[in-house]
């Protein structure tokens, strides 16, 4: 079942929280997992490129839970989709499905792009390689 507009309204409070003073590029994720909904906001270094993505944070607050199973992704950047970074899709990867679905949400909360982990992350190597 689909909580996308509980995971929109938790991207964006997270992307409210976001420390990006150095890109001022701030992002906002909130995932899914048998309804449980966990958030994190990109936090960035000065030494760059040491600082951390959005979705990384969600998905660390969801393995801290205890879950393990990503079921739906909302990524909130700007006015533009904002699609996972190379390293976060590899992320997503280990934790779902290549069906999993990924939606790019404006800062005001529309819909601006879906796609599956498989469009964006083809031909992918999982978890499911190494048994």
């Amino acid at each position: 079942m689909s909580v996308l507009p509980l995971l929109i309204q938790e991207a964006i409070k997270a992307r409210a929280k976001a420390y990006a003073p150095y890109s001022r590029f701030s992002v906002g994720s909130a995932l899914s997992c048998d309804g449980l909904i966990y958030s994190g906001c990109n936090v960035e270094n000065a030494a760059y490129p040491l600082g951390s993505c959005a979705e990384a944070g969600a998905i660390s607050a969801m393995i801290m839970a205890g879950m393990r199973k990503i079921d739906e992704v909302v990524v909130v950047g700007g006015d533009l989709p904002c699609t996972p970074c190379g390293g976060c899709r590899q992320k997503l990867r280990e934790f779902a499905n290549p069906d999993l679905k990924i939606y790019m949400v404006s800062a005001q909360g529309d819909v601006l792009l879906v796609r599956t982990l498989e469009q964006l992350l083809p031909d992918s190597f999982g978890p499911d390689h190494l048994v």
